[in-house]
């Protein structure tokens, strides 16, 4: 017998060798790094009758084959700035087709408090007009091949927040939206209407939206039984999710400060939720 003793612990040798190459392998397959594309794209809509033209930003992982759920991010009332193209990036990084929605159009941008009020108010006042802009991004991103159009959700900052509420209560066909310290006098919700879930990430030292604002949001929404979650970050004030915002806030003398704490337990509040409603 001691003539095949040696020969079979070389195959063993070889079998442990392999397995353990194929582990190695599968680490390395799991821990591979994104690789983000994005494209600058310009789009209009033929249900907008001013002459508009928008702009776009997408961002994708090419590390990763298929199609994958989208994402559409609305801007806070600054406009499209590279706060959120940032997050737009963020997102790809997580496996999603994210787009950047520009409301303003006409390359419109604001970087003082007045003139941000004057670019936002309008949509504030008519939601269907913002629908329309909404729309306008939708029809883009739907036409991409990575995208899986039956999942697909949107988020929004500050004004974007307020929007992309708005379009849900609209009746937007999305499954889920998140608002990040977004103002929450918002569209009546209908039950007919409203089919996506909600997740509100607020911040708890918001002077913006004060404790009455918050009260009534959660009464339309519960009267309604809508699938919807409230998180609140103690301590936590307007602006709370940007980086810049201390310093814009100081600036311009306005309540709005970063909080990396609550910047940070949003984002994985975020991840969780679309993790339940991408599944």
């Amino acid at each position: 017998m001691k003539k095949y003793f040696f020969p079979l612990l070389t195959s063993l040798a070889l079998i442990s060798i392999s397995c353990n190459n194929n582990t190695d392998d599968k680490k390395e397959t799991s821990m591979k790094e994104p690789v983000i594309k994005t494209e600058a794209i310009t789009y209009s809509a033929e249900n907008i009758k001013d002459s508009l033209v928008m702009d776009g930003y997408i961002a994708w992982d090419s590390s990763i084959t298929g199609k994958r759920p989208v994402v559409l991010v609305v801007h806070e009332w600054w406009g499209m700035n590279d706060y959120i193209k940032r997050r737009v990036r963020d997102l790809a990084s997580l496996g999603y087709l994210a787009m950047a929605v520009d409301f303003y159009g006409n390359n419109k941008r604001a970087d003082n408090p007045t003139d941000a009020e004057k670019l936002a108010g309008p949509f504030y006042m008519n939601p269907l007009m913002a629908q329309a802009r909404f729309d306008a991004a939708l029809n883009v991103v739907r036409k991409y091949e990575l995208a899986d159009t039956s999942k697909i959700a949107a988020i929004g900052y500050c004004f974007g927040g307020t929007q992309v509420l708005n379009m849900a209560n609209l009746g937007e066909d999305l499954v889920g939206v998140v608002s990040f310290h977004g103002g929450l006098q918002v569209v009546t919700p209908d039950k007919a209407k409203l089919k996506a879930q909600v997740l509100v990430c607020h911040g708890g030292a918001d002077p913006f939206v004060p404790a009455e604002q918050v009260a009534q949001f959660r009464k339309q929404m519960d009267s309604i039984g809508a699938k919807y979650t409230f998180k609140v970050y103690d301590g936590a004030t307007h602006a709370f999710s940007n980086p810049d915002a201390t310093a814009t806030g100081e600036k311009f003398k306005i309540p709005i400060s970063y909080n990396p704490a609550a910047d940070t337990a949003s984002w994985n509040d975020m991840k969780t939720f679309f993790g339940t409603i991408f599944k």
